[in-house]
């Protein structure tokens, strides 16, 4: 969600569906270099009622013992950081 500041007003932009799959993208962009430094990467699986983001693990994050810290600690509030609507981030295997 983009939020204008409009006169004393705080307004929400709630964004297009093209512009949160290119935000999400670009969050996952950001965090993807940390993956791959240890042999993971991620990739967008969907994103269902412009709030539910699906995503795949791949590579070492598999069989990761902190994967879900992972997920819950770096990739969820880097998805969230670019796109404040969306509600949850899951990882299917």
């Amino acid at each position: 969600m983009t939020h204008f500041l409009i006169s004393h007003f705080l307004i929400d932009k709630i964004m297009t569906t093209e512009e949160l799959t290119s935000n999400v993208l670009l969050a996952l962009d950001e965090i993807r270099p940390f993956l791959n430094s240890d042999g993971g990467d991620i990739t967008l699986i969907s994103i269902d009622d412009d709030k539910h983001v699906t995503v795949r693990l791949e590579g070492a994050c598999i069989s990761c013992s902190v994967n879900q810290m992972t997920l819950k600690a770096g990739v969820e509030t880097t998805i969230k950081k670019y796109a404040p609507q969306i509600e949850t981030v899951v990882n299917i295997m």
